[in-house]
C-alpha cells in the first residue's frame, strides 16, 4: 500500500502512516489487490463509511467486467486495462478497481500493473500539472489505462499487413487458419473491452454528483474519443480479416479456374484427336483406307490442322 497526498498542485507527498484524512488537499491511497484485506476497515476508520459487502467482493474479482455504481458516501468505477502476458494473450485484461470519496482517492490494482506506477512517476517528477482534485487524478490514471489501448493498433496492423502478404501469395499456400481465427477473436474482444469501458465511464458521468469545470469536461470527452478510437480500429480489423479471407479464397478459386480451364482446352482438342486415333487402331482385316499409302501422312496431316484450328478458334474467341 502507498499513500500520497496531493495539496495545491504541489509535488504530491509520500505519506508513511495515514491516521485520519488532512483538512486541505486529497489523498491517494493505492492498494496492491491481495495484500491489504483490511483496507475496507481502514477507509472506514478515515471516512467514517463503510464499503458495501458486494463492492468489496467486486474489488476481488478479476473477471469483473467495467462497471460504474454508487452509493451515499461513495462512487466505484471498474475499469479493466490490459494485462501484461508473455505473447500467448496479447489482449488479457485486469480490473483496476477505484473509489471516490470526499477529499480520498483510493486505487485497487494488480501489483504488475504499469499504468499505475508510470502515472505515479510522472506526478512525483512534476510532468504535467498535478490535479487538485480526486476526479483529476482518476482521470490521469484511465488516461494511462487507455493509453495502453492505443498502443495496440500498430502492432496489430502490422500483423494483418503480414498476414495480407500471405495470403494473397499464390507461391506459398496459406495454413495458419487458426491463428488468424484467434486473432480475429481477440480484435473481438478489444472491441467488448473497449464498448464497457465506454459505458462505465458515461454511467459514471451522467450520475456522478461530483462538479467538473469546463476542463475536466473536456478531458474526459477526449478520453471517451480515446476508447472510441479504439473501438472503431478493432471493428475495422475485423472487417478488414473478414475481407481479406473471402479475397484469398476468390484468388484461389480464380486460380482454380483457370488452371480448370486449360485442361478444358487440352481435352478438348485431344478429344477428336483420340477418336480419329481409335478409328484408325481397330483390328478389321478389310479397311478401305489400310490399303492407300499415302493415307498415313494424310491422318497426321489432318489431325494437326484439326487440332492446330481449333487453338485457333479458341484463340479467336479468347478462351485463354
Amino acid at each position: 500500500m502507498e499513500t500520497l497526498y496531493f495539496l495545491n498542485r504541489a509535488k504530491p507527498t509520500v505519506l508513511d502512516r495515514l491516521e485520519e484524512l488532512p483538512a486541505e488537499g486529497f489523498v491517494w491511497l493505492d492498494l496492491i489487490r491481495g495484500e491489504d484485506p483490511d483496507w475496507p476497515t481502514l477507509v472506514q476508520k478515515l471516512t467514517g463509511a463503510s464499503i458495501h459487502e458486494r463492492h468489496v467482493r467486486d474489488a476481488d474479482n478479476l473477471q469483473h467486467p467495467s462497471y460504474y455504481d454508487s452509493t451515499r458516501e461513495y462512487e466505484m468505477l471498474v475499469f479493466r486495462g490490459l494485462a501484461a502476458t508473455d505473447g500467448d494473450q496479447p489482449l488479457a485484461s485486469r480490473p483496476t478497481v477505484i473509489f471516490l470519496f470526499d477529499r480520498l482517492l483510493i486505487t485497487i490494482r494488480a501489483a504488475e500493473s504499469r499504468s499505475i506506477p508510470l502515472t505515479k512517476d510522472r506526478l512525483q517528477n512534476t510532468q504535467g500539472r498535478v490535479p487538485q482534485r480526486q476526479v483529476g487524478l482518476m482521470h490521469l490514471i484511465l488516461n494511462a489505462l487507455v493509453d495502453h489501448f492505443l498502443e495496440l493498433r500498430e502492432p496489430l496492423s502490422m500483423q494483418l499487413e503480414t498476414w495480407r502478404r500471405q495470403l494473397l501469395d499464390p507461391r506459398h499456400p496459406f495454413d495458419d487458419w487458426m491463428t488468424l481465427m484467434d486473432h480475429r477473436y481477440q480484435l473481438r474482444t478489444l472491441e467488448m473491452l473497449c464498448e464497457e469501458q465506454e459505458d462505465a465511464i458515461i454511467q459514471w458521468r451522467d450520475n456522478t454528483d461530483i462538479e467538473m469545470d469546463d476542463h475536466l469536461q473536456v478531458r474526459y470527452n477526449d478520453l471517451l474519443e480515446h476508447i472510441r478510437r479504439v473501438t472503431r480500429f478493432a471493428a475495422e480489423q475485423q472487417s478488414s480479416i473478414e475481407s481479406l479471407v473471402q479475397l484469398h479464397f476468390s484468388a484461389v478459386a480464380h486460380r482454380t479456374n483457370e488452371i480448370v480451364r486449360v485442361l478444358t482446352i487440352l481435352s478438348a482438342i485431344f478429344l477428336p484427336l483420340t477418336l480419329i486415333a481409335g478409328i484408325y487402331g481397330m483390328n478389321f482385316e478389310y479397311m478401305p483406307e489400310l490399303g492407300f499409302k499415302p493415307g498415313y501422312f494424310l491422318v497426321l496431316g489432318g489431325m494437326l490442322a484439326l487440332a492446330l484450328g481449333m487453338l485457333a478458334l479458341f484463340k479467336w474467341k479468347r478462351w485463354f
